[in-house]
């Protein structure tokens, strides 16, 4: 059949219409917020899609998290799925060999590229951040590993640039643990100007993030605890801060008298009053086994203990007056012993004030002075997490929520290290 003359010249009237328009509207749109200027990015029934691969680098393993992203028009973007998978060891197992992680690198690669549409591939940003195992390695051992992986990422399908690979600090943590939490609970959109700060307590240290409202906040704290991020074209400003060396583990060193990377000589041990009575036991801490044992204290086990740590804490803390006008969540450590003490369920989670882990600690402490326990170390545990909070500024009363997992989404740092990395493309 013919076509008629005047359809013809509408038809390439519109192509040259759409030609030079569209990349103007979506220019604008871009500028607008109205399309996420990331790369990855797809539309599928009206939603924006694209992918996220963050490597979490640990101690004790490497962790892969594949994060799936939808958005619809005009709502906030939603984590819609997540795979994860771990494999052990850890990337500073292989120090001396840095080739031989190469295979777990790969098998987990296989892990995204079997996760994610093959269309997807090429803009689907991967990064690997590595944490304390790392950074407690030399320097160029630390760097050989890091060369291997990069090696592996180079090869993948997936999107690589020159910071893919690096080792975190402990501010990056927390912030990125702040981002997971806030995103999740949609605080990151532009209609919700409030925020939920994080506490974290992990080994080797302890971070504190959250968003200043305070404007004593940002005038009286040290200059290197307040910090901006870009996140979806708008600027936060966070109060931030990470404590190498008051993790849990590393503080119970400290107050059992012992020091980093320090072994006791031959027959040394190390005395507590933090410890019951009675007890006599090993520890390992790093790759060091030390002997220790408690003593009989003057006064009843939880005085003494206290009296210890906040010794071991005395001015080692900034506190911001403002923490306890905002809700907080916790993690790590913080979670582990209030399921320790039976302050929460193992799996749920719940809330408890501050005060709670100093009736749940004079509790074990008690029972500590006249029989033993399989939880030698928990009555100081829950002194020090005590001690710490209150040495950050937080009253008895103050109201923290623990969990694991928040609307059913792991709240890890990964999450929100991936939300940021694909976001600063």
């Amino acid at each position: 059949m013919k076509v008629p003359r005047i359809a013809f010249v509408f038809v390439i009237f519109l192509c040259i219409f759409i030609y030079y328009m569209y990349p103007k509207k979506l220019s604008q749109a871009t500028q607008t917020g109205h399309v996420n200027p990331i790369p990855s990015v797809f539309y599928q029934s009206a939603r924006l899609v694209f992918y996220g691969i963050m490597f979490d680098a640990g101690s004790t393993g490497t962790r892969i998290h594949v994060f799936k992203f939808t958005q619809k028009p005009n709502e906030s973007l939603k984590l819609t799925e997540e795979i994860f998978k771990a494999l052990k060891p850890g990337l500073s197992a292989y120090s001396d060999e840095p080739h031989l992680c190469m295979k777990n690198i790969q098998d987990l690669l296989d892990v995204a590229k079997n996760s994610i549409p093959s269309d997807f591939w090429a803009n689907t940003p991967v990064a690997l951040k590595a944490t304390a195992g790392l950074r407690l390695l030399p320097a160029e051992k630390a760097e050989g590993l890091l060369d291997k992986v990069k090696e592996a990422f180079k090869t993948s399908p997936f999107l690589v640039r020159d910071d893919s690979v690096r080792i975190m600090d402990g501010t990056d943590e927390g912030i990125s643990a702040w981002i997971t939490v806030n995103f999740i609970k949609d605080y990151l959109h532009m209609s919700k100007p409030s925020s939920i700060g994080i506490l974290d307590l992990g080994g080797g240290s302890t971070q504190i993030t959250f968003s200043p409202h305070s404007d004593m906040t940002l005038q009286t704290s040290p200059i290197d605890y307040i910090t901006s991020i870009q996140l979806f074209n708008r600027t936060k400003t966070l109060y931030s801060h990470s404590y190498l060396g008051l993790g849990l583990l590393s503080a119970r060193l400290a107050i059992l008298g012992g020091v980093e990377s320090k072994p006791l000589k031959n027959g040394q041990e190390l005395v507590s009053a933090c410890l019951a009575p009675e007890y006599k036991g090993e520890w390992e801490h790093a790759e060091i086994v030390y002997k220790i044992k408690g003593q009989k204290p003057e006064e009843p086990l939880y005085n003494s203990c206290r009296a210890r740590i906040e010794k071991i804490l005395y001015k080692k803390l900034h506190k911001p007056e403002e923490v306890n006008n905002l809700l907080f969540y916790a993690f790590s450590y913080y979670y582990n012993r209030a399921v320790d003490a039976g302050l929460i369920d193992e799996e749920k989670g719940g809330t408890i004030k501050l005060q709670d882990y100093e009736t749940a600690a004079k509790q074990v402490c008690q029972r500590m002075e006249s029989s033993s326990t399989e939880k030698p170390f928990l009555c100081m545990d829950l002194i020090y997490i005590n001690v710490l909070l209150e040495e950050l500024g937080f009253q008895k009363d103050a109201v923290i929520k623990l969990a694991r997992k928040i609307d059913n989404v792991e709240a890890s740092w990964a999450l929100g290290a991936s939300l940021h990395y694909v976001d600063s493309f």
